[in-house]
């Protein structure tokens, strides 16, 4: 069964019988290949081993008992609520529940956020799929690194500076297919522990490009990242960054918490700095590590592996349309 052919009650099916990772791990069978260095970027479906679990144990106080009571609370709060029209699949649930440390009720209030985002951004979700978005991943603008951190947390790249050509490819592209890798993410239980870091790269950014971002378009961002975003993510490093960049910020700090503004760390050209979140094995040379980007060809072929979760997209958008039965 293709993306394409998948009907409402397969998207259905498929979250009541908790076949969404399956499905995804039979389709990436045939998926191609995509090398960056001498390292596979891969798609981690599979269960988790004893480091993860026990960094969920430390870090979420994911027990047994603490999990079931878990997704039974948030079950009954979905329940008691007719208007929340999420899918009865603890597949799903999970995401939440991890992102909250299994506390029910958090969970239950991010899954509201998360609906309210969709309905008010329709032009970001509506349609949502990496086989139509295609732009932002195909230029090589945002990827995920092949390795992951010593603490384990999915690595991704997104690059604003002299590589980006606004009039080819938009901020909302660019946001879109920052939706599309963390959204894929959400679906690997090891991220779904471990969370997430991102690397913005200003590198050559310019007075023109400055002018794309607007108020409105922070204040979309700010809104996904700080309240209606299912992953835990760690940190936000800022790099190669010039006095430019602080026209842009200037747009986003007024609209961020304080617990989130310590999350975003400012190295520019400092790659010692940056080595203190993120060990040097895993980087970019380019980023004071050991990895080589010769080019960005494999960014196709990545974007080929992505289209493999057009499900996941149909699911994400289908739980907040569907009538609950």
């Amino acid at each position: 069964m293709t993306s394409e052919t998948l009907t409402n009650d397969d998207i259905i099916r498929m979250v009541k019988n908790h076949e969404i990772r399956k499905l995804l791990q039979e389709r990436l069978k045939s998926a191609p290949i995509v090398m960056l260095d001498k390292h596979q970027i891969n798609f981690d479906a599979e269960d988790v081993d004893e480091f993860y679990r026990q960094k969920a144990k430390e870090e979420l106080r994911e027990t047994p008992e603490i999990v079931a009571q878990g997704f039974k609370e948030l079950k009954e709060l979905l329940a008691e609520e007719p208007d929340i029209n999420f899918l009865d699949s603890e597949e799903i649930f999970i995401i939440f529940l991890r992102t909250c440390k299994w506390y029910a009720q958090s969970a239950f209030s991010l899954m509201k956020r998360f609906i309210r985002f969709n309905q008010n951004y329709p032009n970001v979700y509506k349609n949502l799929k990496p086989s139509i978005e295609k732009t932002a991943l195909c230029a090589g603008l945002i990827f995920p690194l092949p390795l992951r951190g010593t603490d384990g947390c999915r690595i991704f790249i997104i690059e604003l500076g002299k590589r980006w050509k606004p009039k080819e490819v938009s901020l909302e592209q660019i946001f879109k297919g920052l939706i599309l890798c963390t959204h894929a993410a959400m679906m690997e239980p090891k991220t779904q522990i471990t969370g997430g870091r991102v690397i913005l790269d200003f590198e050559g950014l310019s007075l023109s490009q400055v002018t794309y971002f607007t108020p409105s378009f922070a204040k979309m961002v700010a809104d996904f990242v700080q309240k209606a975003f299912p992953l835990r993510l760690k940190s936000i490093h800022v790099v190669n960054q010039s006095f430019l960049f602080n026209m842009i910020f200037a747009l986003f700090k007024p609209l961020l918490e304080e617990k989130f503004r310590k999350r975003i760390h400012f190295h520019g050209t400092n790659w010692g700095s940056l080595a203190t979140f993120i060990n040097k094995s895993v980087l970019l040379k380019k980023y004071g590590g050991e990895l080589d980007l010769i080019d960005y060809s494999f960014c196709t072929n990545l974007w080929q592996i992505f289209c493999f979760f057009d499900p996941i997209f149909e699911v994400f958008e289908e739980i907040t349309s569907l009538p609950k039965n």
